[in-house]
């Protein structure tokens, strides 16, 4: 468990808000489950939500299932508030739909509401108990697009319009650094792999603005952060001719390029990354190497390194959502 002062700059009277426990009554260790949620297992999409305790290396367990068999859908959460949002993928068509469900509880997803339009490959973050969830970027219709959605995920309820992406692009990633309200969006395809990375302020609505720059221009990759520690990790991709096993790194609070951490334990593209917060492991799941994987790779966030073997998904998949209560 983090320390407290792995906690700097939150205001201390209010860490019961903070984690939405009681630390004078001896609280819990803040969120460690992960989720991975639908895909593809090269013959059929997928329902199946797994999850994992992060903390603790072991294959995935079932947990339930989406409301639709899907792959390339966005996942995030409001963290220690618990719920997780499955947004969008493709269905055989392109979807709309929104789930929802209670991570710490397993069962099958629950209807949400609709995104803006019906569209894959979008990048989700949040600035977890604030409860506003951010879904960008994607593809609708076989054109790219740089729009970006809201919802309050403890409230279901039909998305709306945040703003847009400084550029045009699907297949893109997504992390944030909690409540300190800042997401970012990095890579994604649009003709040509590119190596953007844009910023948000999650809580006010408007444009977003350039960050940076990845180390390798790529789509299909996945991100995820230590949240309040403020590191940010990119993951794997296509680079629009090769896969990648590269991992690189950002202080979220801080615009500039990234910088390399290390490698995943497979070269693979269409992977999706979650985390258990603070306590700065990060999980990358599944994936295609040209065939589909069942790999799950781990990484602690503050430390560059190559990744180690973390255990297995309950099959081979190819581009599940994940997401997780920290």
């Amino acid at each position: 468990m983090a320390t407290l002062e792995q906690l700097g700059g939150i205001d201390m009277a209010n860490l019961d808000q903070i984690w939405g426990y009681d630390i004078a009554a001896g609280g819990v260790t803040p969120g460690d489950r992960g989720l991975f949620c639908g895909g593809h297992d090269n013959s059929n999409y997928l329902n199946v939500i797994q999850y994992i305790t992060i903390s603790t290396t072991g294959n995935a367990q079932d947990f339930g299932d989406l409301t639709q068999a899907r792959r390339l859908a966005g996942g995030t959460s409001n963290g220690t508030n618990d719920r997780g949002v499955i947004c969008g993928g493709n269905t055989g068509s392109y979807s709309n739909v929104i789930d929802y469900i209670t991570i710490s509880t397993t069962g099958n997803a629950q209807d949400f509401g609709d995104m803006l339009f019906a569209s894959e490959g979008r990048g989700a973050c949040s600035n977890r108990i604030n409860d506003r969830g951010i879904i960008g970027g994607g593809i609708d219709n076989s054109t790219a697009t740089n729009r970006i959605d809201y919802i309050t995920i403890s409230a279901a309820g039909n998305a709306s319009d945040f703003g847009d992406l400084t550029e045009i692009r699907t297949w893109v990633a997504a992390t944030d650094n909690s409540i300190y309200d800042r997401g970012v969006f990095g890579g994604g395809l649009s003709g040509t792999a590119k190596d953007f990375i844009d910023y948000i302020t999650i809580s006010t609505t408007g444009n977003a603005t350039d960050f940076g720059d990845l180390t390798v221009a790529r789509g299909y990759l996945s991100a995820t952060s230590n949240t309040y520690n403020q590191r940010g990790v990119f993951g794997g991709g296509y680079t629009g001719s090769v896969r990648v096993n590269v991992i690189d790194y950002i202080t979220i609070s801080t615009t500039g390029n990234a910088l390399s951490f290390g490698e995943l334990t497979v070269t693979r593209n269409a992977l999706q990354a979650t985390s258990n917060g603070i306590n700065n492991r990060g999980v990358f799941g599944g994936g295609t190497t040209g065939s589909y994987v069942d790999v799950i790779d781990y990484i602690t966030i503050l430390s560059p390194s190559n990744a180690t073997d973390f255990g297995d998904l309950l099959s081979i998949c190819y581009s599940p959502a994940a997401a997780s209560n920290a």
